[in-house]
């Protein structure tokens, strides 16, 4: 059995687990909150502004009604990856960082599929 290392900058804003992202593990990548390259992330960029640590955080807006969070490349990438990142959020919201770091770990997934269903 495999230690759980949670690191709780790796789960992005946007609610993917980076901690199980291939180009994270090859050093290829610092993971959403260190890659500075992401200003065309209108999700990483929100939650910066507003001092979130993720979408989960944010008082304002279910991401599934937030302009920012349901754009395009955020839906293009839901289709090619059938990703369900506003339910690994409602995850996030209901049982924090640190559980979802375990699911996702425990799935060896980056990201609630669509379908999937986690309590």
């Amino acid at each position: 059995m495999t230690k759980t290392i949670y690191k709780l900058d790796w789960v992005a804003k946007c609610g993917l687990y980076c901690g199980n992202c291939k180009r994270l593990q090859a050093g290829k990548c610092g993971g959403c909150l260190e890659n500075e390259k992401a200003v065309w992330c209108k999700i990483r960029s929100c939650c910066l502004e507003n001092g979130l640590d993720t979408c989960a955080d944010c008082s304002v807006s279910n991401p599934r009604e937030c302009s920012k969070y349901q754009n395009l490349i955020a839906s293009a990438f839901a289709f090619i990856f059938r990703s369900d990142r506003p339910a690994s959020i409602d995850y996030i919201r209901k049982h924090g960082r640190r559980a979802f770091i375990s699911l996702m770990t425990e799935q060896k997934q980056m990201v609630i599929r669509k379908g999937q269903s986690f309590k």
